[in-house]
């Protein structure tokens, strides 16, 4: 027990004293950083920062209905704390390996990759068009591959039932490049993100250019080694139940184009 300053009288217990549970309590109602901060500089709050506790605090309350219709519903059997960072750095598949779910490092938010095979690409089951190929570095068993289109659009759908709610999510067009491709050099693109039922949000931006520009238009490359390009955001509100409507179009011009190979859609916080 430690007397207060200015003369009170008033007596605290030590933190330090406190039963772990109670330092558990008070650790789960901060974040996911500060609970490794704690664990790694305090051996007397490294049992209570760690355990389950904190981290079911700190995952979505979906979580383990989500894994046992993954790809891998083993994990549901880890630590909390293990399960929160396996699914921040591997996503999972879900719904018949079409979709990608994984969390968000800094504040456990829900993640999701649409594969391109949920996608609608327009020709995309036109084998003089477009081909699906396996890719090695993919998270999906396929990949679309451009051979060759003049008008490009692609487009996906999220239920918004599935996002954290609260949270202002993004879009992004995950992609890469052949070296045969063509057609893409200040190629200006137009897409939109909207929930359905309302007016979409839009601009422009660009898949290619011959010098890596800062800038939410241009491309980004991804620790993955794909490329993304961002295509808007929205705010998800509380009890929102409605479809999230991303699309991508590249109508303008005689241009022939090749080579673009697409993974998916990622809407992540």
């Amino acid at each position: 027990m430690k007397t207060m300053s200015h003369g009170a009288k008033q007596e605290l217990p030590e933190l330090l004293e406190l039963p772990e549970g109670c330092k558990a309590t008070i650790i789960s109602f901060t974040s996911p950083q500060d609970a490794c901060r704690l664990s790694s500089v305090s051996r007397n709050f490294k049992s209570a920062a760690e355990s389950d506790t904190v981290w079911g605090k700190f995952l979505p309350p979906e979580t383990y209905t989500i894994l046992s219709q993954s790809s891998a519903p083993e994990l549901a059997a880890r630590s909390k704390k293990e399960i929160y960072f396996t699914l921040c750095d591997n996503p999972v598949l879900i719904h018949q390996g079409r979709m990608s779910f994984s969390l968000d490092k800094r504040n456990g938010k829900k993640c999701f990759m649409i594969s391109a095979r949920n996608l609608w690409i327009i020709w995309g089951e036109t084998p003089q068009y477009w081909v699906w190929i396996s890719h090695r570095e993919s998270r999906f068993d396929e990949v679309a591959e451009l051979l060759n289109v003049c008008w490009l659009h692609i487009g996906g759908k999220i239920d918004t039932r599935l996002l954290s709610p609260s949270t202002l999510y993004k879009a992004y067009l995950v992609f890469r490049f052949t070296a045969e491709a063509h057609g893409f050099a200040h190629l200006t693109v137009e897409v939109t993100v909207g929930l359905v039922g309302t007016e979409a949000t839009r601009k422009t931006v660009f898949l290619h250019s011959q010098e890596l520009m800062d800038g939410d238009q241009y491309p980004k490359q991804r620790s993955d080694r794909w490329w993304e390009i961002e295509l808007g955001e929205v705010f998800c509100e509380e009890g929102e139940d409605r479809e999230l409507e991303m699309t991508f179009l590249a109508s303008e011009g005689t241009q022939w184009k090749r080579g673009l190979i697409v993974q998916g859609i990622e809407i992540r916080p």
